[in-house]
């Protein structure tokens, strides 16, 4: 009994500093610093009840995460989320990525993924953003600095929301592209979803933005326009609803978002 009271104390405390962190530290310096104390964590947290398919690694269960703290999210190991899971086995089953030689783009790229990527010998894979430290090209993605018809994979998860011109920076991916070439573009979903994007690029104060936009260094909310949106850039769309065709027992073996669509992007051969 004393052993789960200690358990569930030392949860709320993790619960309350992860976010705190977040709310406090950007999180690509996240990224960096806390692996070691994740690590740890992972000792903790040892078991057989969830699984990250990124890392292979079983945990009792994940880490939570989030400004606002989601349970079960954060897997201690490779610093996979729940959005990144889904990522990983949607390419994994639903893609021709680990077996297709191909010259893929990752914008922002997220921790899980890089090393991973890196050593698959199948792909030419260039990571870029403008501040990361963990991208090795730094590159405004208004004016990516690659020829057009570059790639022929393009990814960029929770970035759209950042930007001063969405459309622009939408319609950069699809120029280094090439005809027949696909990407994933994911972005945060707030409910209720609101019908229509609120974007306001020129709110300054942090307050408001979180209060309207759900983060203070967001200048829109995007809404169900955001597949015309993607269009209007000239991208072919599929909003992919592929959570729904897992079975239950692996969304809860993996701690999947349970209603996340992978917006899949292609250009026109």
């Amino acid at each position: 009994m004393q052993y789960y009271l200690c358990k569930n104390s030392l949860s709320f405390i993790v619960k309350k500093l992860i976010s705190l962190l977040v709310r406090r530290i950007p999180r690509k310096y996240l990224q960096i610093i806390s692996p070691p104390f994740l690590k740890l964590m992972g000792l903790i947290y040892a078991g057989n009840d969830v699984e990250c398919p990124v890392c292979e690694k079983t945990f009792s269960k994940f880490l939570p995460y989030g400004r606002v703290s989601r349970a079960n999210a954060l897997c201690p190991n490779c610093l996979a989320l729940e959005r990144h899971r889904l990522m990983y086995l949607y390419l994994r089953e639903k893609t021709s990525f680990f077996s297709d030689k191909l010259k893929v783009l990752h914008v922002a790229p997220e921790a899980c993924f890089i090393n991973r990527f890196e050593a698959m010998s199948n792909l030419d894979y260039i990571t870029a953003d403008i501040e990361s430290p963990l991208a090795k090209v730094k590159m405004d993605i208004h004016d990516i600095p690659f020829e057009e018809n570059t790639f022929d994979v393009v990814f960029c998860n929770h970035v759209m929301e950042h930007v001063q011109d969405d459309i622009k920076a939408m319609s950069e991916l699809k120029r280094v592209l090439r005809p027949g070439g696909w990407g994933i573009i994911q972005i945060p979903i707030f409910h209720p979803v609101p019908d229509v994007t609120d974007e306001d690029t020129t709110m300054t104060d942090p307050n408001e933005r979180e209060r309207r936009f759900g983060q203070s260094d967001h200048v829109r909310l995007y809404g169900k326009d955001y597949p015309d949106r993607l269009k209007q850039a000239g991208f072919q769309v599929k909003a992919d609803q592929y959570v729904y065709e897992l079975p239950s027992d692996k969304v809860k073996r993996f701690a999947l978002p349970s209603d996340e669509e992978v917006f899949l992007v292609s250009k026109a051969s």
